[in-house]
């Protein structure tokens, strides 16, 4: 499925809220979960996973409201670990969640660019614009200027071109004739020539739509007899490299690269928890479903029981 028809495909939701929703109780389990000598790690985990995020800032208010004390802090003081991390990635607010991994990847020393790449290659222009007003108001600064202070080269004008969120045409149109032109320039700036013509690559992979994009793939490969993601592995590398088979394969199948993402997260030795929690979290109300239908078809297993294998936390219930 292309990227942007995800983000419309309600069966893929896999946290809803409950039906009968009341924060007051829920705020009382939770504070009686943490009250006294030890924690309760169950009966926090089956009230937060199995509300969604707005039932979750509810419940927050109505904590505060009968007990005087910040619900996210109290979390953060009762919990440690793979679990702390992933039950307060819940109680942020959608946009201020992905602005924070954001921060996150840049502050400090080194750059993490594989997690700035998998949120710029798969949002739209809309929740692209969410996530940068969420980040200025978080942190004060503006994210594609922290972007450009903390990246260089190519890699530094793929992502800011990413960050326009020109990708966005729904409409399903496609002019045959500019995506085969589309398609020998991408040879031209490439196969075609010694070196590479790299600002060529980002323009089309970067402001075309995903529809169109779909249709160059396949006029390309006429072209050169080989797929775009050869190419692009035969003529760049590292992160640039990355960051344009991301947008590629987000164009091809969004829930596909995520199931990828996820696997990857957890096979071989040691997990990438933050890749792991940061995308069952922010796509649990979104596709989580069908990128766990994919991820089986892909991998012969389910998301959840490789979970349970790599990691010691309890598994999120939409999970």
């Amino acid at each position: 499925m292309a990227w942007w028809k995800a983000w419309i495909e309600q069966e893929g939701v896999a946290v809803k809220g409950s039906p009968h929703f009341n924060p007051d109780p829920d705020a009382e389990t939770l504070y009686k979960a943490m009250k006294g000598i030890g924690t309760n790690e169950q009966a926090i985990t089956d009230v937060l996973t199995r509300r969604s995020n707005a039932q979750r800032q509810q419940i927050a208010k109505s904590f505060k409201a009968q007990f005087g004390k910040d619900l996210t802090e109290t979390l953060k003081s009762e919990l440690s670990g793979k679990f702390e991390r992933l039950i307060v990635a819940l109680m942020y607010l959608p946009y201020r969640y992905e602005a924070k991994e954001l921060h996150d990847a840049m502050k400090g020393l080194g750059t993490k660019e594989g997690v700035i790449i998998e949120i710029l290659a798969s949002r739209t222009k809309n929740q692209l614009r969410e996530i940068m007003k969420a980040y200025e108001e978080d942190y004060g600064s503006s994210l594609e200027e922290d972007i450009q202070a903390d990246t260089s080269g190519y890699l530094e004008r793929i992502l800011v071109c990413l960050l326009q969120g020109s990708r966005d045409d729904v409409s399903g149109f496609v002019d045959p004739g500019l995506a085969l032109q589309d398609a020998q320039d991408l040879y031209a700036a490439g196969e075609k020539i010694r070196g590479t013509d790299e600002m060529k690559f980002i323009t089309i992979l970067c402001t075309r739509s995903a529809t169109h994009l779909m249709r160059v793939f396949e006029e390309y490969e006429k072209i050169a007899n080989k797929s775009i993601e050869d190419s692009i592995k035969s003529e760049t590398q590292g992160s640039l490299e990355e960051a344009m088979l991301t947008v590629v394969k987000c164009t091809r199948n969004l829930h596909s690269y995520f199931a990828e993402r996820l696997y990857y997260a957890m096979k071989g030795a040691g997990t990438s928890d933050g890749t792991l929690i940061r995308n069952i979290v922010s796509r649990s109300e979104i596709d989580l479903n069908l990128i766990k239908c994919q991820f089986e078809k892909m991998y012969g297993k389910t998301l959840s029981s490789m979970i349970m294998v790599s990691h010691e936390f309890p598994i999120p219930a939409p999970v």
